[in-house]
């Protein structure tokens, strides 16, 4: 929590204390993300030059949502996520297609339907994603894009939420699909 309240303390800063010139900055939130069980997720990107942007990003999901008691425990995918890393643009920076590189960290808590089972850990690793922004106007984006991630995970599953039994433990490696990305983005 306290990593958190820095993170953004630090990124307000940086966004107060250099003046803004036209296209350099740019705040998004993924509407995809959202819909993803509730995560209210946002990023703040700066332009370095005419191909390259830094990104900062945090993705936050506290919800657990009930079930009805037929098929098992809650469905919950409850996370804190931070990330900074890179975006590489093909054609100019804010506009078209892109590939981006970030280092993330995940602290996580999933069930799903039909399951008491409950993973929960830390995870820290590289994500990878690639897709386009389309520019709707010069200050708004429709960004499309997919994404994947790799790296370590320290990770305990539950028999169920309530009772606290492990039932395994450990850490491994991991690959996963990390974002299907439909974003608006502010510019300015």
């Amino acid at each position: 929590m306290e990593n958190r309240k820095l993170f953004l303390s630090v990124l307000i800063a940086m966004i107060a204390a250099v003046p803004s010139f036209a296209q350099r900055w740019s705040v998004s939130s993924n509407i995809a993300g959202i819909a993803d069980r509730g995560t209210i997720n946002a990023s703040a990107s700066r332009s370095l030059s005419q191909h390259w942007s830094l990104d900062a990003g945090i993705r936050y999901n506290p919800f657990s949502f009930a079930d009805d008691g037929v098929d098992g425990g809650a469905i919950r995918k409850k996370q804190r996520v931070v990330s900074l890393g890179a975006r590489y643009w093909l054609w100019h920076v804010y506009s078209g297609w892109w590939m981006s590189g970030a280092a993330q960290y995940q602290e996580y808590n999933f069930s799903n339907k039909g399951t008491n089972d409950t993973s929960e850990g830390d995870r820290i690793g590289a994500a990878f994603s690639a897709g386009y922004s389309y520019m709707v106007t010069p200050w708004l984006n429709v960004e499309l894009g997919l994404g994947f991630w790799s790296g370590f995970d320290k990770y305990r599953v539950y028999d169920c939420p309530e009772c606290g039994i492990t039932v395994e433990s450990g850490r491994k490696m991991f690959l996963s699909p990390e974002d299907v990305i439909i974003a608006l983005s502010i510019i300015f």
